[in-house]
């Protein structure tokens, strides 16, 4: 496969180079140039010191990214190129951060420093593919293998843990199994990184095309950050409307979307994650009652233990307590679904539902009528460009204020109540109609 760099890659090189240094294309770019991808981005390596490369781009807006650990950012016509002079890491004082680094001019020295064989692969343009840990192979056989002792290299870096089965997932590969059993006998490790890079790996993780094989594989790494999956695990529904457990049918229903977005992976992920607190059973088998509730209590917490942002941490809340309360079929219903959810959310809802119920035993997994009625008036909602939200009303809290409301709770109850009331199709979304029908308030 050729690998074509970009044109403010080909301009970096050839100005390191006119300098009298090497340079060469390095990492994920590689890879993902070698795997029939078009990089994201193109970072460089050099045996130029920083202050040396920044030396050559006097023209170009150049960013002091990391000065210390041997990183530069130039700007070329727009495209970010980080420059990284080849550099020995020093020994790992927190299992994260390397305590010292050491600039080298030998390019192996870097190479052998990297994480994964499949990101420790540089390319020049003239002088080809240097591969000195068989990176190109394991691509080949897709696997992801570390660069020399597998303990050691996450014990330095304890992200790379989950970085390992996070690339798994997204190249749809397998580990190398040294790197596997390393996995497991050091997750440990993962217990010393910020919840910020964990949320970021897992996020990319899940909705990777591998992601049920290594949830599977890995559940006990997962569970080092979401310990709530853990007792999903092997615990049995008894019922004859399910055949697996409630972690293989979270896993069986994972396989049935195709989607990418992340609020319905989640959302398939944590639909039934309260179900071991609310078991009981009786004559007809195991019931589960109360489950979407428990389910919204331990989302939240993993929400805000993995600091996602409000926005998605609401909608995960609302995606878990609804995901098995069917939508009716008609337009102040779906309305007020779409009210709740906002479109998008609402496509993600539909979608986790539908997973959800194939992914029930053999014979139940017929989606009803409703499901497939919903699209139709949906788009007939759409159609009518129907007032879904506040913005979308004929009246506005101006208007209100001119019939003596004061700003405030009183202001935004009574638009409430106005939307309510079309969207149930009580009042038209009439500006005139709307206010003639508010009462005036008391003085």
């Amino acid at each position: 496969m050729e690998i074509k760099p970009s044109k403010g890659a080909l301009f970096a090189m050839e100005r390191l180079e006119r300098a009298g240094y090497e340079a060469y294309a390095v990492g994920g770019c590689v890879r993902d140039s070698l795997l029939q991808g078009t990089p994201n981005d193109w970072d460089l390596t050099t045996n130029a010191s920083p202050r040396e490369t920044l030396a050559c781009f006097p023209d170009c807006r150049v960013i002091e990214t990391g000065l210390q650990h041997g990183t530069v950012t130039v700007i070329y016509e727009g495209e970010q190129l980080e420059i990284t002079t080849y550099r020995v890491d020093g020994d790992y004082k927190d299992n994260r951060h390397p305590a010292s680094v050491t600039f080298s001019r030998r390019l192996e020295d870097d190479l052998s420093r990297r994480d994964f064989t499949v990101n420790a692969m540089a390319y020049h343009p003239d002088r080809g593919l240097v591969d000195r840990f068989g990176g190109q192979a394991d691509l080949a056989a897709g696997l992801i293998r570390c660069v020399g002792d597998a303990e050691r290299r996450f014990h330095e870096d304890g992200l790379r843990i989950l970085r390992a089965i996070r690339f798994a997932s997204v190249l749809g590969f397998s580990l190398e199994e040294k790197t596997a059993r390393a996995v497991h006998s050091c997750k440990h490790l993962l217990k010393n990184i910020a919840a910020e890079r964990i949320r970021e790996e897992f996020n990319k993780l899940i909705c990777g095309k591998g992601a049920v094989e290594i949830l599977r594989d890995y559940v006990d790494v997962i569970a080092e950050f979401l310990p709530e999956v853990s007792p999903m695990v092997g615990f049995d529904q008894q019922s004859r409307f399910h055949r697996f457990d409630v972690w293989e049918h979270t896993l069986f229903a994972l396989s049935q979307t195709d989607s990418p977005r992340l609020n319905v992976r989640l959302g398939i992920l944590l639909h039934d994650v309260g179900k071991p607190l609310c078991f009981t059973k009786d004559e007809k088998g195991g019931h589960f009652k109360g489950h979407a509730e428990a389910g919204v209590r331990l989302t939240d917490e993993i929400m805000r233990r993995l600091r996602y942002d409000n926005a998605t941490r609401e909608l995960m809340l609302k995606l878990v307590r609804y995901h098995d309360i069917p939508i009716q079929a008609e337009k102040k219903h779906i309305k007020r679904a779409i009210l709740r959810f906002g479109e998008r959310g609402l496509a993600d809802l539909l979608e986790i539902q539908r997973c959800d119920r194939v992914a029930h035993q053999i014979g139940h997994t017929e989606l009803p009528d409703w499901y497939a009625d919903i699209p139709v008036i949906w788009e007939e909602i759409r159609r009518e460009g129907a007032c879904l939200s506040l913005k979308d009303l004929a009246v506005n809290g101006n208007d209100l204020i001119a019939l003596g409301y004061r700003p405030g709770k009183e202001l935004g109850a009574c638009l409430n109540r106005l939307l309510n009331a079309v969207i149930d199709e009580e009042l038209p979304n009439d500006r005139e109609i709307l206010l003639k029908s508010l009462e005036q308030p008391k003085a």
